[in-house]
């Protein structure tokens, strides 16, 4: 027993493959460890131990994950009225704000996190916003932020060196720390090849909602906040949509691990 090295084993755990001798044993060592018990289905197995049992646990997740897929195809929320007025009622508010939204089959992490509203009464949206700090590998998610908020507005709580909160402030330091002038605030621009990802760049003194117009928004806006002084490679098309010069890389920034996680999720 790796707990407490004094019996013969009896058990191994599927998770972290420590061996056990009895069930207090096995309590410890998932507290111990922070091990839920539950085996890892997409955990990398080498070609060399690959065996027919993987095999076998592969094709079993696959069955699963199609399991999973078609009952949330079937769930009644998916095909209520109510789902789909509401949905064609966003796409169509957002249409003659002279802004494409998409929305993601029921099941889908965006779909299911969204919480973007309009408001009839007020005439305005009030979306569901996700803001991404690639220098300092932090993210936050906004509920209900209204359109006619600019986008300075919205950052202030999180990189003004007054206003923000100083739990937030020490997180995102870098930010802090750099004139508000090297603050810039990109978006990605949706339905291109993933070797070819490009990004907008939008203006802080304006309103959400005239920054996104003319854009294509899945379920909801992501804005990536960088600093134009940190060497990046996130390629920001000119504002005619052109293609920027090889000369200008210093005017270009970049994300990697933080988009392709980013990709991966909404996918």
């Amino acid at each position: 027993c790796e707990t407490c090295s004094k019996e013969e084993a009896k058990y191994r755990c599927p998770r972290c493959m420590k061996y056990s001798c009895s069930l207090l044993c096995v309590k410890k060592h998932k507290l111990a460890l922070s091990c839920n018990g539950v085996r890892d289905k997409t955990a990398f197995v080498s070609v060399n131990e690959f065996t027919d049992l993987n095999l076998l646990s592969d094709y079993r997740f696959l069955e699963d994950v199609g399991r999973t897929a078609d009952a949330a195809a079937r769930h009644c929320i998916v095909h209520s009225p109510a789902t789909k007025r509401l949905l064609y009622c966003l796409r169509n508010k957002a249409r003659g704000c002279n802004i494409e939204l998409k929305t993601l089959p029921v099941g889908f992490t965006k779909r299911r996190e969204n919480s973007t509203t309009f408001n009839s009464v007020e005439n305005k949206f009030y979306w569901h916003l996700k803001l991404i700090f690639p220098h300092c590998h932090a993210e936050y998610t906004l509920k209900g932020v209204p359109d006619d908020k600019t986008l300075a507005d919205i950052l202030k709580p999180y990189i003004d060196p007054v206003e923000s909160d100083p739990v937030v402030c020490q997180r995102l330091k870098i930010y802090t720390a750099s004139p508000q002038s090297d603050v810039r605030i990109l978006m990605k621009i949706e339905n291109r090849n993933r070797n070819s990802v490009r990004y907008n760049e939008l203006d802080a003194s304006r309103s959400l909602l005239d920054n996104l117009k003319g854009k294509v928004i899945i379920e909801y806006p992501t804005l990536f906040v960088v600093l134009k002084t940190l060497k990046n490679d996130m390629v920001v098309l000119g504002q005619d949509g052109s293609e920027p010069a090889e000369n200008s890389d210093s005017e270009s920034s970049s994300l990697s691990s933080v988009e392709e996680g980013e990709i991966r999720d909404s996918s």
